[in-house]
């Protein structure tokens, strides 16, 4: 597999510590990865007043928040370790305080609607990979023609299911072929479902050259008890190319496969409410927020 590129995304299991995202970085390399990816956000610019007056636990979000101030030291760590850096921007000013360091933007599905936020990133210049989870194709037409329109020449697209962690059943891998069929640019698999034959069928059946996964060092990190972080052991294997034999059940082939059509699975319904609304980036949608308030 090593004509796939596979990132890292080390999501909010670095503990704000400069040593741990360094060790992110190195492990990344280490295992195989062409790419490591970080989020960049502020609790106040990612979930409106009324979602955090609702669900006061959000608050602990904040230890999960990035220190601008690593950006420097977490770039200078990725050239050393021969490694592209990429982030997520989840609110405006991120782009602008992203673009001297990053070498491409990642723009989360949850992000998807917010075409402001999409055109701050395809001003940029640099390379935008959108993740896919809980959309439509409709949806997708627009993110993908909102980035053409403002400049940005190199898209790429991830096809994705937004549970954390994702069911087989929920997968629908065969989707990929719809998306490549549809815009004809490099189509990959952002991963929730932390399990080896689902990577190693994206790629081996449907073509995925692009492979994003979430990842932690140690069990420590704040979402591996969620369920969808790898630790680098227990990837490192599929990165490498070495024969897993993971092919050979029919029945769990069939019902990650799915029927290819790319529509929001059952499970992110949800989700979909709690996307942040276009008018002003923040999560959930503004019907939502009037449920809250």
């Amino acid at each position: 597999m090593s004509d796939v590129y596979f990132i890292s995304e080390v999501s909010s299991n670095h503990s704000s510590s400069i040593q741990r995202c360094k060790e992110f970085i190195r492990t990344s390399k280490k295992i195989g990865c062409s790419a490591v990816k970080f989020q960049l956000f502020k609790l106040d610019e990612l979930f409106s007043s009324e979602a955090r007056r609702a669900n006061p636990e959000f608050e602990h979000r904040r230890k999960w928040e990035l220190p601008i101030s690593f950006l420097p030291e977490l770039k200078q760590s990725c050239v050393e370790n021969e490694i592209d850096f990429s982030c997520t921007p989840f609110y405006i000013d991120a782009v602008a305080e992203l673009e001297p360091y990053v070498d491409f933007y990642k723009i989360a599905s949850y992000e998807l609607l917010w075409l402001d936020l999409l055109a701050e990133v395809a001003k940029t210049g640099k390379k935008v990979i959108i993740s896919s989870g809980m959309a439509n194709l409709e949806e997708i037409d627009n993110a993908i023609s909102h980035l053409k329109k403002n400049g940005c020449n190199e898209i790429e697209l991830l096809h994705c299911v937004s549970q954390y962690p994702a069911p087989l059943v929920s997968c629908n891998l065969s989707a990929i072929k719809t998306l490549r069929d549809r815009y004809k640019l490099k189509i990959g698999w952002s991963d929730h479902s932390m399990k080896p034959i689902v990577i190693d069928r994206a790629i081996s059946k449907w073509g995925a050259s692009i492979i994003e996964f979430h990842i932690d060092l140690d069990g420590d990190g704040e979402e591996y008890q969620s369920g969808h972080c790898w630790l680098p052991h227990e990837i490192e294997d599929l990165i490498s190319s070495k024969e897993l034999n993971l092919n050979d059940n029919s029945m769990v082939i069939r019902e990650i496969d799915g029927d290819g059509i790319k529509k929001p699975a059952s499970n992110e319904l949800f989700e979909r409410s709690w996307r942040a609304d276009p008018s002003d980036g923040l999560r959930p949608l503004l019907e939502t927020r009037k449920k809250l308030a």
